[in-house]
């Protein structure tokens, strides 16, 4: 495992990150999801449990906290995004943990960009729980996208997320779901030249789709494809509150690319940092990571 830089306002290179084996590069590739083990010091999951903390004491206006419907003060489901630069902790895991390295052993890239930096808080008997989605759906991007999904605590099968294993392979596009209450956003059909359908059901007919979930310890990670379906079992509730932070990073041919209104919050935020349709993702906003 990487060995962590002494000081988190110095940049520093990390050590050589763990080389991905061919079982592991053959399942991403082949499945869209693959489970790494042990590739995470404990220091790094303390540097982001930190980051966390501090979050929570000075929201971004992005974070969202939801509850039971109908409670003000039940479980919470929270999540922040693109609060890497707001927080040193945040900075020094992306910049310097071995994160971009294995994505671009998994991506087979020359260049590793940051997209976006995501984290989660489930609290103990929550139910508010993630719709099944995939992820390229939802934001202004295209091109060939990895999501890192780092629990920090000991997470179970059935806490985790599961996957439908070979859908980033169907060439399909699904609406954004609400993480709110499920509700897709418009109807398909086309948008901007590109056919949505509504995602499928997986909730009814697990048993029709191929599904993975893992058991994770400290210092193990689950890397996916942006296009890989994936979301929480139906009959989930956490018996502990779990926290997990996920990194979306790209490489070298990421670019802008307009999608439905849905992505309205997200592209106003881009714009605003200088970026329009068909640029790539390459900028102080998405800053290299990793250069082979």
């Amino acid at each position: 495992m990487s060995a962590m830089p002494d000081t988190p306002e110095v940049p520093a290179p990390v050590s050589p990150p763990p080389e991905i084996g061919a079982k592991d590069l053959a399942a991403f590739r082949r499945d869209g999801v693959v489970c790494l083990r042990q590739v995470f010091d404990r220091a790094w999951l303390d540097v982001l449990t930190r980051g966390i903390d501090e979050n929570l004491e000075r929201p971004s206006p992005r974070q969202e906290v939801r509850r039971p419907s109908g409670q003000d003060d039940g479980p919470r489901y929270i999540e922040d995004f693109w609060v890497w630069s707001d927080f040193k902790p945040f900075e020094r895991f992306v910049r310097h943990s071995p994160a971009a390295a294995l994505a671009a052993q998994l991506l087979d890239a020359r260049r590793i960009n940051l997209v976006m930096d995501n984290w989660f808080l489930r609290e103990a008997g929550a139910t508010a729980r993630p719709p099944w989605h995939h992820d390229i759906s939802y934001f202004d991007f295209e091109g060939s996208m990895c999501v890192l999904w780092l629990p920090l605590d000991e997470t179970s099968k059935e806490d985790g997320i599961a996957f439908v294993r070979g859908s980033h392979l169907w060439n399909r596009l699904f609406l954004r779901t609400y993480f709110a209450d499920h509700r897709t956003a418009g109807e398909p059909g086309l948008v901007k030249g590109l056919r949505y359908e509504a995602p499928p059901d997986i909730d009814a007919r697990p048993e029709d789709y191929d599904l993975v979930s893992f058991a994770c310890k400290p210092g193990d990670c689950v890397f996916f494809d942006m296009r890989t379906l994936h979301g929480a079992l139906s009959s989930t509730t956490p018996a502990k509150t779990v926290r997990r932070y996920t990194l979306r990073m790209t490489k070298e041919d990421g670019r802008i690319r307009y999608r439905g209104d849905w992505a309205q919050q997200e592209r106003a935020i881009m714009e605003a940092a200088g970026h329009r349709e068909g640029d790539a993702i390459d900028s102080d906003f998405f800053p290299r990571l990793w250069e082979g």
